[in-house]
C-alpha cells in the first residue's frame, strides 16, 4: 500500500503569485494528499491569495495554511476565509492553527497559550457548525459556515502534542525528522488521545520533514540549514526535549540569539551559520539517495498517517519532480514500514 504524502511552501516575495496555480497544479498531478502554505505575513507573499489559487489550480489535493495563528487574525476572519477556501476547492479546505511563531513575534505579538488555543479550537468548531453561539461577548454566526472543516494543530512540544490528541481532528507534527524524537513526540500525542477517549483513528498524524537529496553531502547539508537554523531557534525555549538532543543546548542559545525574522527561510539567511553539521544532519534529512530512503523508510515504522515535504526555494520544480518520481519512488519500491 502506497504511503501518503505532503508538500509544505510559502511563496516568496521574489516569486509572482501567478506561478502558484501552475506548482500547485504539479504537485496535484503526482499525487500528493496535502498542500500546505506557510502564513507569514511579513516575510511571504498572502497565503490567502495563494490557497485560493491553488484551489482553483487543482482537484484533489487538500489545501490549507500550514499554519496560521490567533494573534495575527481573529478567529471569525479566519474561519471566513477558510469557509471560502472550502468553497472554491469543493470541500478540500483543512484549517491549521498553531500557538504563532515568526508571523506573530514579527508583529511584535506573543504567541498563544496552550488555553487560549484550547479555546480557540472550540470557537472555530461552534463558527464552523453555522449556528449562532456565543462568543467575544456578543452573539455571531459564520453566515458562510457548510461543514466542519479539519482543524490540524501545530505541536512539537508535550502539552500542544496532548492537546492534539485530546481535541484536533489532525496533528503537524513538527520539530524534527528523527525518529527517535519523533517517537518521544508521539507518546505525549497517544496520552492525548487516552485522556479523552479518542480512537486513533479520529486524528491524522502529519509528519512535517525538510530533506535536501545529493551526492554532495556538504552540499545538502547547506541546503537544509538556513531551516534548521529556524528549528534550533525554536528549541531554545524547550525544557524538556528527548535525552539524546540535550547536547544541542548551547547551539538552540547561539541560533536564538542570531535568527533573524524576515529571512526565516531564505536560502541566504546569515542566522544559518550558527548551527554544527551534526545538529543540521539530526533535524533534517540531507545527504545521498540511501541516506535519506534509509531515514525515511525508519520513520514511516512510527504511528504517522502521512509525511509533508517543505519544498524549498530555489529550482522548486525540479525538487518537487525528484522527490516524487526519485525519493518516494525508492521508498515505495523498498516497501518502506
Amino acid at each position: 500500500m502506497r504511503h501518503r504524502y505532503g508538500i509544505s511552501l510559502g511563496v516568496s516575495p521574489r516569486e509572482p503569485l501567478s506561478r502558484t496555480a501552475e506548482l500547485a497544479r504539479a504537485v496535484d498531478d503526482r499525487g500528493f494528499e496535502a498542500l500546505w502554505y506557510i502564513d507569514f505575513q511579513l516575510g511571504m507573499k498572502d497565503v490567502y491569495a495563494a490557497m485560493n489559487l491553488a484551489a482553483l489550480s487543482t482537484e484533489n489535493v487538500l489545501i490549507g495554511a500550514g499554519v496560521t495563528n490567533l494573534v495575527t487574525r481573529h478567529p471569525t476572519v479566519t474561519a471566513n476565509a477558510t469557509a471560502a477556501l472550502d468553497e472554491l476547492s469543493g470541500g478540500r479546505a483543512v484549517l491549521g492553527l498553531g500557538a504563532g511563531w515568526s508571523a506573530v513575534l514579527g508583529a511584535g505579538g506573543a504567541p498563544s497559550r496552550i488555553s487560549d488555543l484550547r479555546s480557540g479550537i472550540d470557537e472555530f468548531r461552534q463558527l464552523f457548525s453555522g449556528e449562532p453561539c456565543d462568543l467575544y461577548g456578543t452573539e455571531v454566526r459564520l453566515a458562510t459556515a457548510k461543514r466542519q472543516i479539519p482543524i490540524y494543530l501545530a505541536v512539537s512540544q508535550p502539552a500542544m502534542l496532548r492537546l492534539a490528541g485530546e481535541t484536533c481532528d489532525g496533528a503537524v507534527l513538527m520539530g524534527a525528522a528523527d525518529p527517535e524524537f519523533c517517537s518521544w513526540q508521539l507518546d505525549y500525542i497517544h496520552q492525548g488521545l487516552e485522556a479523552a477517549g479518542r480512537d486513533r483513528r479520529e486524528l491524522t498524524i502529519d509528519l512535517f520533514v525538510t530533506m535536501s537529496v545529493g551526492d554532495d553531502t556538504a552540499g545538502a547539508v547547506n541546503d537544509v540549514r538556513a531551516w534548521a537554523t529556524s528549528q534550533a531557534a525554536t528549541f531554545h525555549p524547550w525544557k524538556r526535549m528527548p535525552p539524546a538532543w540535550e547536547r544541542f543546548r548551547g547551539e538552540f542559545a547561539r541560533a536564538a540569539g542570531a535568527y533573524g525574522l524576515v529571512d526565516h527561510l531564505s536560502l541566504q539567511a546569515e542566522h544559518k551559520h550558527t548551527v554544527s553539521d551534526d545538529f543540521v544532519r539530526s533535524v533534517a534529512l540531507a545527504g545521498d539517495l540511501d541516506t535519506c530512503v534509509d531515514r525515511l523508510r525508519r520513520l514511516w515504522r512510527l504511528d504517522i498517517d502521512r509525511i509533508t515535504f517543505a519544498l524549498l526555494s530555489g529550482g522548486r520544480e525540479q525538487r518537487l519532480a525528484q522527490l516524487a518520481d526519485t525519493v518516494i519512488g525508492a521508498v515505495e519500491a523498498q516497501g518502506a514500514g
